[in-house]
């Protein structure tokens, strides 16, 4: 394409602004275009999930990628995330030709930095051209806290008393009745990390408690919706960042458990039958 007389990274651009979908991201809808940075640059497209409002920070080029490709992919990620700390983002990287050298930087960054790879290729149907594009990398997703429990040295209820304190550890207590609420079969677990939940003897963590010195932080792992997010905003509840592993992080005091408890259960129930 980068030598066609007809197509340009222009005309890309807009036809990939009309129809988002074309990407194969899912259904996305377009929040700018050439978006001016503070750093210097333009932030060719810039997208977010239409349900859970995750972002995608887009950059185009024609033949293979290079260097600068990839620098400015990530600077914009960097950029837009600094900017919005509280919503996910995605680096998305378009061009002709991902090839093997840079799969590799790029495979080297997936994990620390989230990233996408699309390869591009123009299809002439005769009456028109179209774009086709394929996944090459994907965004490395971080397993659940549960899939090594083997590997976790286990600890008790004193342990955490003694590196947290006794009030900020029965918040997990009260955490766990509105866990047995849902299911009477579930049960704490204490490891060093943090405090999970199992099921029948196997661990089943849907939620998280990390108890600190004068707060418990509860992770409950329910993607991210913007009816959840007004939810969280308008309780007045604590909130932490949004966790990259698919989790609402709540700093919780004592007394908060019996103060939002309706919310909570809310949370707790969705995060229960999201793990099933």
């Amino acid at each position: 394409m980068k030598n066609h007389p007809q197509v340009n990274e222009k005309w890309v651009q807009e036809v990939i602004a009309a129809d988002p979908t074309i990407l194969g991201l899912g259904d996305l809808v377009l929040i700018d275009k050439e978006r001016t940075q503070r750093t210097g640059g333009r932030l060719d497209l810039l997208f977010r999930e239409s349900d859970r409002g995750t972002r995608y920070e887009t950059e185009l080029q024609l033949g293979s990628t290079d260097e600068t490709h990839i620098i400015r992919t990530i600077e914009y990620w960097d950029v837009e995330r600094r900017r919005y700390p509280q919503i996910d983002h995605v680096g998305v990287l378009i061009a002709e030709n991902v090839t093997a050298r840079f799969l590799n930087v790029i495979s080297l960054f997936n994990g620390f930095i989230p990233l996408i790879a699309l390869q591009m290729t123009a299809i002439d149907a005769g009456d028109g051209i179209g774009l086709h594009f394929t996944k090459v990398v994907d965004v490395v997703r971080l397993g659940l806290m549960d899939e090594d429990e083997g590997v976790l040295e286990p600890a008790d209820k004193g342990y955490w008393e003694s590196r947290a304190t006794p009030k900020t550890v029965k918040i997990a207590d009260e955490i766990l009745e509105l866990c047995k609420a849902i299911d009477p079969t579930l049960e704490i677990k204490y490891n060093k990390p943090y405090i999970g939940f199992t099921r029948g003897g196997i661990a089943f963590n849907f939620a998280t408690c990390k108890p600190r010195k004068s707060a418990l932080n509860l992770d409950v792992k329910i993607p991210r919706s913007d009816e959840i997010d007004a939810k969280l905003d308008l309780s007045g509840l604590d909130l932490l960042e949004y966790a990259r592993w698919g989790a609402y992080r709540i700093k919780l005091e004592p007394h908060d458990v019996a103060k939002h408890k309706p919310l909570l259960d809310e949370l707790l129930k969705a995060a229960y039958e999201n793990r099933e």
